[in-house]
């Protein structure tokens, strides 16, 4: 198993401490795994490491570095959607499943110190993994951050740096530490170990419903959710599990399109936009370091993106929390979009929608 440059298609061993090649290509895993089964789950195992034979694991590190994340529920909210429970974690959101696994290679690979930068749930979860793992963190958030997610970091034990700055601004901070100090970058975006965890999501998905839904609606900042959904979804079909890929529908920022501008344009690359304040916080992203990549997936997959209205986020959180589920602005924006995308395109039954942060972390 070795890391493989997305630009230069140069491999390194997996224990490098480089955060990307040197030709400034971000690392992919050299890494086909066994054809899926749910006969070869772990069933014994409650979380996503139960699927642990079609992961790239290096010996049983994952065992000293698990809180226990993964299989989350289903809800069904109406009768055209499923809600996808992610925020049942460790730490209130969907990163858990990226965490765990980056931490555990981490940990295989003998890192003791480790820096982040983060809009706040991904850091949240480096940080309380890291603390599992007896790892020293430090985290970088931009300004702007919800105060109960920076508590939430410290608890753990990490230091926080706060960003003046979009958070564009705060990665390039952060990078910057890692380029000088030399500093492993444990970066949810950057590590592809961490794609590894998100994948678990459409895993636990088939497992549950026996099926995958006809249409799957993911948010997409950096695509750390986006990307891991894809290649489960990829790892199904390449088993014979599912016959078709599912209609997958890619939500944006209203206020930072840059996926969705290039994809109205047909543009390989990310637009660049103009950044404007967004409820979205976790996928106010004007500069996705992935961006080529996500796209790559658009075209071949033939997926749609939209664009979660800024005006409609805090009427779709109150409607959700009329009905139980309190979850965070992002979270919120996803319901959004997904009501916006009906009213243009009519009734989309068999939808799933993931609910990524619980409600408490940005009530600010």
């Amino acid at each position: 198993m070795k890391f493989v440059c997305s630009k230069c298609e140069h491999k390194v061993d997996i224990s490098t401490r480089e955060p990307k090649c040197q030709c400034g290509g971000l690392w992919k895993l050299d890494y086909k795994p066994p054809k899926f089964d749910l006969n070869k789950i772990d069933k014994d195992t409650w979380g996503i490491f139960r699927y642990r034979r079609f992961m790239a694991l290096e010996g049983d590190e994952w065992e000293s570095i698990t809180l226990g994340e993964g299989m989350t529920p289903i809800v069904k909210f109406d009768e055209d959607l499923l809600l996808k429970m992610d925020y049942f974690m460790p730490t209130l959101s969907y990163k858990d499943r990226g965490a765990a696994v980056l931490m555990a290679h981490c940990k295989a690979i003998g890192v003791d110190s480790v820096v982040q930068d983060s809009s706040g749930n991904a850091g949240n979860s480096v940080a309380a993994y890291s603390a599992k793992g007896g790892i020293e963190c430090e985290i970088f958030v931009p300004e702007g951050t919800s105060p109960k997610k920076i508590d939430m970091i410290k608890a753990h034990g990490a230091q926080v740096n706060v960003v003046p700055g979009s958070r564009d601004h705060c990665a390039d901070v952060c990078r910057a530490k890692v380029d000088s100090e030399g500093k492993y970058y444990a970066n949810h975006v950057y590590n592809p170990f961490f794609y590894e965890g998100t994948k678990t999501y459409i895993y636990e998905i088939y497992e549950q419903l026996h099926r995958i839904p006809e249409n799957i609606f993911v948010p997409v900042g950096n695509g750390t959710l986006f990307i891991g959904i894809v290649k489960g979804l990829e790892e199904l079909l390449e088993s014979g599990v599912i016959d078709i890929m599912p209609q997958i529908i890619a939500i944006q920022s209203e206020n930072c399109p840059p996926i969705y501008e290039a994809a109205l344009k047909g543009e390989k690359q990310p637009v660049k936009v103009q950044v404007q304040p967004t409820l979205a916080e976790g996928i106010s992203i004007g500069v996705p370091m992935r961006g080529e990549e996500i796209l790559e997936y658009i075209y071949k997959y033939n997926i749609e993106v939209i664009t979660a209205p800024e005006d409609k986020i805090l009427d779709a959180r109150l409607e959700l929390a009329r009905k139980g589920i309190y979850c965070e602005h992002t979270t919120a924006a996803n319901y959004a979009a997904y009501l916006k995308y009906c009213e243009i395109n009519g009734r989309k039954k068999d939808s799933i929608i993931p609910m990524t942060g619980a409600g408490l972390k940005s009530d600010h």
